[in-house]
């Protein structure tokens, strides 16, 4: 009976964070004006749930994530929608399979990547205040990354297409976009996981849900 009470608690948590991903997915809370660009705030629910309630909750919501971003490439497609949205392929089956990969499985790593960095931060018995940022970066690195990165090698010449310049110049652009985009993504990551997080594992510790009862030293 107690391991049926605390699955379900686990099921209500996860639920609970993938309504927040599909809010912040479909608004404009989703995103932070920053001087130069916007940087998505919608990953940081799947790197807090992650942490609260382990990599299998952290897949859960990265996939609840990635479907967000299919849809939004199909009902509102924009310049490279077509690296995001199986409907939008130009190469047949073969791209309808790469965009799922992009939209779904790379920010079904976003979680799981973060749950086990958080597994392992705990293990080596790291301080909250310096393990919470530590994961929040590297979880959003991990979905600027295998996103910018699986365009580079799975959309070269359409995204070179796309953006009118040579094939050549791929390279150029994903590290640009990595470097304006994707940091900025990582630091604003790291601080909002440290603030919200910090406060969210005592609740859930309370609660008994999650791995909240074995988060790193204080």
């Amino acid at each position: 009976m107690k391991t049926q009470k605390h699955d379900t608690r686990w099921m209500v948590s996860v639920a609970l964070m993938a309504a927040i991903v599909i809010v912040l997915a479909n608004t404009p809370l989703g995103m932070i004006q920053l001087p130069i660009i916007k940087a998505t705030t919608v990953h940081i629910p799947v790197i807090i749930g992650a942490i609260l309630l382990g990599p299998l909750a952290g897949a859960v919501l990265g996939s609840v994530f990635g479907i967000c971003s299919l849809i939004s490439n199909t009902m509102a497609p924009t310049l490279l929608s077509f690296a995001f949205s199986p409907f939008m392929s130009t190469s047949g089956i073969p791209g309808v399979l790469k965009a799922i990969w992009i939209s779904i499985g790379c920010r079904i790593l976003i979680g799981v990547a973060a749950g086990w960095l958080w597994i392992a931060l705990k293990e080596l018995k790291v301080n909250q205040l310096i393990a919470l940022p530590i994961v929040g970066f590297a979880g959003s690195m991990v979905n600027t990354i295998s996103v910018m990165g699986s365009i580079y090698f799975l959309f070269a010449q359409q995204y070179a297409e796309a953006k009118e310049v040579a094939v050549t110049a791929v390279w150029g652009l994903i590290m640009g976009t990595v470097t304006a985009s994707g940091i900025p993504e990582a630091i604003a990551a790291a601080i909002l996981v440290l603030a919200l997080g910090k406060v969210l594992i005592q609740s859930f510790k309370r609660m008994n849900v999650g791995t909240s009862n074995t988060q790193p030293a204080k």
